[in-house]
C-alpha cells in the first residue's frame, strides 16, 4: 500500500542555527541532508531569517548555535532570542514542539557553549520537549567537535525513527546512494546574457560602495579602498604582521567593533584548480563557463551571490573556498565519481565513522587542501558533475579582524592589523591563511568588500573607571583603538588607562611601540611590555601581571574594567590564573575559593572581558 500524500508532507524539520562563521550552518545542512535518508524534510535558516511567531505551529525544530565573546548569540541569532524572552510569552507557549539543541563551543572560553545552555533553558521554560539531552561539542577535543556532533546526531535519527515511524511500504534511502543535489545548474545558453548580468552586478556593487539607506553587511557590503598596507614586524622577523589603512568614509564604527572581510583565492589556485578538473575531462567546463544556479524547491534557497549568471572563474576566486580543509561529505560524494577501484576504496574508508582517525591524520591534521585532494584522486575529479561542485565545494567563509583604529582620531579610516598565517606541517608545501595572504598582497588603491559586525568587547561608557587591557601580539589591535579614542576625547590619563602588551622582542615585533611609548611620556597611558625572548629567562604578560600584583589590586579595588584579547593557546588561562593567585591572593589576601569567585563575578557581570581566538 503506497503512502498517503499527508503522511510525507508531515514528515516536516525544521533547521535554524546562530552563528557568527558558517560553521553552525556547515552542521545544519549535514543534518538537513540527513534528513532526507529519512524522508524528512524542511528548510535551513538562520534564527533572525526565520518567523519567530511560527515557532509554535512546528512540529520538530533542530536548534544549532555557537557563542561569542563573553557568552552572547550571535549576531544572525540576536532578534530571534530578544523575541524568546519576551516576559508576556504564556509558559506554556511551545508546548506542541519538540526539539533538540547542539551547541558548537570551544572549552578554552569562560562561557563554553553559554548560549546553546540558555536556549535550551528557555525553550524547556515555555514548554518545548527536548527530544534528546543537548549536544555540547568542544573544538578543544582530540578529534574535534565531530567527536560530540556524530554520535549525537546519530541518537537524533533514533529518537525521531521511534516517535516517527516510516508509512507502510517506505523504508529508509540508502545512505551510501548519491543525493540529489540541492540546485539546478545548468548552462547558459548565450554570452549576451552574461554579459549583461554581469554589467548589471558590476553596477550594482559601485552603487553598494554608497548605499546607506541599509545597513552594510554581507549580502550589503561597503567597497572600501586600501590606502597603506605596511608590515609592522622587522624584516627578518619570523612572522609578517601587516597593519592595513582603509579609507572607509561611509562605515560608522565603535572601538571594539570588528571587521569583516571575504577574501578571494590566489589565482595561481584558481588555475591549479581548472587544470585539475580539465584532466580526462572532455573540455566542456572552463573558467569562461557560464552558469545559471536555479532553486528546486525553498528548503533550499539560492544564496544571493549565486542568483545572477556567473563564470566558473567567478565561482572559484570569489565563492568556492579552495583553501579550505575538506569534511567528510567531500570524500562521500568524491566516492561517487571515481572510475578507480583503489580511489573509491580510500574514498570511502575515509566516509565511515571507522575510518575517522585515518581521515584525521590524513586531513585534518596535516591540513590538507580540497586542491590537495582533488589532486590526490585524479580519476574522481576528472569526473564531477557540474551540478555536484556545489554540494562538494564549500563557500568562503567571511573572516573577522579587531579594528584597530578609533572613528575620532582616524578620521574616515579604519585600520587593522593582520598576522599573515604561514606555517609548516609533514606537507611540502607551507600552509597559507587564505585571507591574511589576500590581504597581505593588496596594493594600495584596491578595492574590497567589508562590513562591521559588533565586538564581543564593551568598553565602559564612564572615563572615571580604570580600564586594564592585556593585549600581547594582535591582541592590542582593539586596545589601539580604545586608547585613541579616549585621547581623542580628551579623556585619557595614565591614572586611567592601562596597557599589558607583549611580543617576543622589542626590536622584533613591538606593534606600535612609537605610539605607545609617546602616550607614555605625555602621561596618557601606563605601559608594561614583556618581551620574552630578549633574555635567557621567558617573560609574558602573566609575569607582569604578578610583578604589579598590588596595583593591580588597587585599581580592581576602584572598580576597574580587566579587557583580554590574545591567542586562546596557554596565554588567557595564564593571566587567569595570575589574577587568582598573585593579585586577589597574594596581594588582596582572599583565600583561593574567595579569589576564584572574585574573578568569576568579574567575568558574571561584564568587568572582566576575553576576546581570544585559535
Amino acid at each position: 500500500m503506497r503512502p498517503s500524500h499527508m503522511e510525507m508532507v508531515n514528515r516536516k524539520i525544521t533547521f535554524l542555527y546562530g552563528s557568527q562563521t558558517g560553521t553552525a550552518q556547515d552542521v545544519a545542512e549535514r543534518i538537513w541532508r540527513e534528513a532526507r535518508i529519512f524522508h524528512f524534510h524542511g528548510p535551513v535558516r538562520t534564527m533572525d531569517d526565520y518567523p519567530v511567531s511560527q515557532l509554535i505551529y512546528e512540529m520538530v525544530v533542530i536548534f544549532i548555535c555557537s557563542t561569542t565573546g563573553q557568552g552572547e548569540e550571535p549576531d544572525n541569532m540576536k532578534h530571534f532570542w530578544r523575541f524568546l524572552l519576551r516576559k508576556n510569552l504564556p509558559a506554556d507557549s511551545l508546548q506542541g514542539l519538540r526539539y533538540a539543541v547542539l551547541g558548537l563551543g570551544d572549552s578554552s572560553y569562560a562561557k563554553f557553549n553559554y548560549v546553546a545552555k540558555k536556549l535550551h533553558r528557555r525553550l524547556l521554560q515555555l514548554g518545548g520537549q527536548p527530544l534528546l539531552h543537548i549536544g555540547l561539542a568542544d573544538d578543544q577535543h582530540d578529534l574535534g567537535a565531530n567527536a560530540v556532533i556524530d554520535p549525537w546526531i546519530n541518537d537524533l535519527w533514533r529518537k525521531l525513527s521511534d516517535l516517527y515511524p516510516l508509512p507502510d511500504g517506505v523504508v529508509p534511502l540508502n545512505k551510501d546512494i548519491l543525493c540529489p543535489p540541492r540546485w539546478i545548474v545548468s548552462l547558459s545558453e548565450t554570452a549576451e546574457t552574461y554579459r549583461q548580468s554581469s554589467s548589471n552586478i558590476e553596477l550594482m556593487e559601485a552603487k553598494v560602495g554608497n548605499n546607506r539607506e541599509e545597513e552594510f553587511s554581507q549580502n550589503n557590503p561597503c567597497y572600501v579602498s586600501i590606502i597603506k598596507n605596511t608590515r609592522t614586524t622587522a624584516p627578518l622577523h619570523l612572522q609578517d604582521v601587516r597593519l592595513i589603512h582603509l579609507s572607509a568614509p561611509k562605515l560608522q564604527y565603535s572601538p571594539g567593533d570588528v571587521l569583516m572581510v571575504c577574501p578571494h583565492n590566489a589565482s595561481e589556485k584558481v588555475d591549479q584548480f581548472f587544470s585539475l578538473l580539465s584532466c580526462g575531462s572532455d573540455g566542456r567546463l572552463g573558467p569562461d563557463t557560464v552558469i545559471h544556479v536555479k532553486e528546486k524547491d525553498s528548503d533550499a534557497p539560492v544564496p544571493l551571490a549565486l542568483k545572477h549568471p556567473l563564470t566558473l572563474r567567478r565561482c572559484a576566486e570569489q565563492y568556492w573556498d579552495l583553501n579550505a580543509v575538506p569534511r567528510r561529505y567531500f570524500f562521500h560524494l568524491l566516492s561517487n565519481f571515481t572510475t578507480s577501484d583503489l580511489e573509491k576504496e580510500k574514498l570511502t574508508e575515509f566516509s565511515t565513522p571507522e575510518g575517522q582517525e585515518e581521515l584525521y591524520n590524513y586531513s585534518n591534521r596535516p591540513r590538507r587542501t580540497v586542491l590537495e585532494v582533488l589532486q590526490d584522486f585524479p580519476q574522481a575529479t576528472a569526473n564531477i558533475p557540474l551540478e555536484y561542485m556545489f554540494e562538494l565545494f564549500q563557500p568562503i567563509r567571511p573572516r573577522a579582524f579587531s579594528v584597530a583604529s578609533s572613528p575620532k582620531a582616524h578620521n574616515e579610516e579604519i585600520h587593522i592589523l593582520v598576522a599573515v598565517v604561514k606555517y609548516r606541517t609533514k606537507l611540502i608545501a607551507p600552509r597559507l591563511g587564505l585571507c591574511s595572504n589576500w590581504l597581505a598582497g593588496l596594493t594600495p588603491g584596491t578595492n574590497i568588500p567589508v562590513w562591521i559586525r559588533r565586538g564581543s568587547f564593551h568598553f565602559p561608557l564612564s572615563e572615571n573607571n580604570p580600564v586594564i587591557m592585556i593585549g600581547p601580539g594582535t591582541g592590542v589591535a582593539p586596545f589601539r583603538s580604545y586608547i585613541h579614542e579616549r585621547v581623542a576625547l580628551s579623556q585619557a590619563s595614565n591614572k586611567l588607562l592601562y596597557l599589558f602588551f607583549g611580543c617576543r622582542n622589542k626590536n622584533g615585533d613591538f606593534h606600535f611601540s612609537n605610539e605607545w611609548l609617546s602616550l607614555q611620556e605625555e602621561k596618557h597611558l601606563s605601559l608594561f611590555c614583556a618581551f620574552s625572548r630578549d633574555q635567557e629567562y621567558k617573560i609574558y604578560v602573566q609575569h607582569l601581571i604578578k610583578e604589579q600584583a598590588a596595583l593591580l589590586w588597587d585599581l580592581l579595588s576602584s572598580k576597574a574594567w580587566i579587557f583580554l584579547a590574545g591567542s586562546s593557546s596557554n596565554m588567557p588561562a595564564g593571566v587567569k590564573e595570575a589574577f587568582v593567585k598573585d593579585v586577589a591572593c597574594g596581594a588582596g589576601k582572599l583565600s583561593h575559593d574567595e579569589a576564584k569567585q572574585f574573578m568569576q563575578n568579574l567575568e558574571n557581570t561584564g568587568y572582566f572581558q576575553c576576546e581570544t581566538w585559535a
